[in-house]
């Protein structure tokens, strides 16, 4: 099949969160499999800073802007990258917010421009012989392209995921008149949103087929808790929404090859993560306790994460035999805390706020435990990494946290299925219940390595992940012939 990726963040050429992975490992996978992939991505000028060169292949006129379809690799990848190149994305530092950490004030009209290049690419009009099969738009930013595909007969099949339902691309009323988009389109029915425009409405009611990122979140979505405002939309297509669980790099996440860890190690040698341990204790300040379980936790210190669960529970945690280390940035009032914690007990707690990521790949291989006590989480990939290094994972029972660990009990443990610790409530008072356990198996070394090995041997590498994706694929160009 031939396959039109349209995301707004590629690997690595722009990132900010799990969607520039997905989109360029997801896409790797497909080529490897056969499939014809082109990807297009606004030209942002950290991409064209980065890339050696390009080649124009196609000029148009989009919303009166004059737009170079300039062609790219990626490293040593064959897949082709298409930016979408016009003044509106060439602009330093963050592809959505201004050097105030506000949006840009022009980001409507810069996605609906990358949107139109999306569908004249996909309608063969945009100059170029290639026309794809397949449509995968991914997350808001490419939200209108379904829509200015729905009337079109001969249009590709448009496939859409969801990464993070609760970015939604909501605009003013005034931006709609001011896209040029039909008319027809500010309709309840297609993007209006309680009297706002929402690209993502776009995908939701134009796609043909809907997947996100791992099905518990396809279920949560369907819910008020988690559906943010369109969980009826989403219900009524439930019969085109699946889930799909995100893979991971497996080449540069791999214990026995990593160059950032101090001894590399492998399920017959998980002996080995105790150098990397004490690597990691000396990283972060700690004085060596072999008796005691080192916890890691990284990520965004915000409510979302439940790092206020963490930090309700540190009272208990720190008068415990065990360690925390964590590595993240996010609201100043939880850096704050975190800060007054570990100065009181530096002994127990080391924070580092920023990131690092031969950091984060040292507290995989020398934790006993990552933390995840995410309030919501859809599909997530730490705790993936995690069990591939050896690090049992603690998490809440939400998203993608649900589809990738199996809860330790009497029952798992006996058929040899559990690979960590899952809680349900959102309270500091479950956290540590569940960390309680975590450290009754801890006490019994044979049975915490049995469990930690049965993580390593899970599969999370993305030829699975892409297989789903194919059967969607096929799925939805067998309808449309029909």
């Amino acid at each position: 099949m031939n396959v039109l990726f349209a995301t707004s963040e590629l690997y690595p050429l722009i990132k900010t969160g799990g969607l520039a992975d997905v989109s360029a490992s997801l896409a790797a996978t497909l080529d490897a499999l056969g499939h014809d992939v082109r990807i297009m991505l606004p030209a942002y000028g950290e991409v064209l800073a980065k890339v050696e060169r390009t080649e124009r292949i196609a000029s148009l006129s989009v919303m009166n802007h004059a737009v170079a379809l300039e062609r790219c690799w990626v490293t040593d990848s064959k897949i082709e990258v298409w930016l979408v190149r016009a003044p509106l994305f060439d602009r330093p530092g963050n592809p959505y917010l201004a050097a105030d950490g506000a949006p840009w004030s022009d980001n409507a009209a810069r996605f609906a421009l990358f949107c139109r290049a999306v569908a004249a690419v996909a309608m063969a009009r945009a100059g170029v012989e290639w026309q794809p099969d397949v449509l995968h738009c991914h997350d808001w930013q490419s939200g209108l392209a379904p829509a200015l595909l729905a009337s079109e007969k001969r249009r590709p099949a448009v496939v859409y995921t969801i990464h993070n339902l609760s970015y939604q691309g909501l605009f003013p009323r005034a931006t709609f008149a001011g896209l040029h988009l039909p008319e027809a389109l500010w309709s309840p029915a297609a993007l209006e949103f309680y009297g706002q425009l929402s690209f993502m409405k776009g995908w939701l009611t134009f796609s043909d087929r809907i997947t996100a990122v791992s099905p518990g979140y396809a279920r949560e979505i369907q819910t008020p808790e988690f559906g943010c405002g369109l969980e009826g939309l989403l219900r009524s297509r439930g019969d085109v929404l699946t889930g799909i669980v995100n893979g991971i790099d497996t080449e540069a996440w791999h214990p026995a090859r990593d160059p950032y860890l101090v001894k590399n190690y492998n399920i017959d040698t998980l002996a080995d993560k105790r150098a990397n341990q004490e690597a990691l204790e000396h990283a972060f300040g700690l004085p060596p306790r072999p008796d005691a379980m080192l916890i890691g936790m990284i990520g965004r210190l915000v409510e979302q994460k439940g790092i206020d669960l963490l930090l309700g529970a540190l009272p208990e945690l720190v008068t415990w035999p065990l360690r925390v280390v964590l590595l993240g940035t996010g609201q100043p009032e939880y850096e704050q805390a975190l800060s007054d914690w570990q100065q009181r007990h530096p002994e127990t707690l080391s924070v580092k706020i920023g990131y690092d990521e031969r950091l984060a790949h040292r507290i995989e291989a020398g934790a006993d435990v990552f933390l995840m006590p995410s309030r919501f989480e859809p599909c997530g990939l730490n705790q993936m990494y995690s069990q591939r290094y050896g690090a049992v994972p603690i998490v809440r029972r939400t998203g993608g946290l649900q589809d990738t660990v199996t809860d330790t009990t009497p029952e798992t443990v006996e058929a040899g299925t559990a690979t960590g610790f899952i809680f349900d409530e959102p309270t500091s008072l479950a956290l540590l219940h569940t960390i309680d356990r975590a450290l009754a198996l801890y006490a019994k070394p044979d049975r915490w390595r049995a469990l930690a090995r049965n993580g390593m041997r899970q599969d999370f590498t993305w030829r699975r992940s892409a297989d789903d994706y194919v059967s969607v694929y096929e799925q939805v160009l067998g309808a449309r012939r029909a």
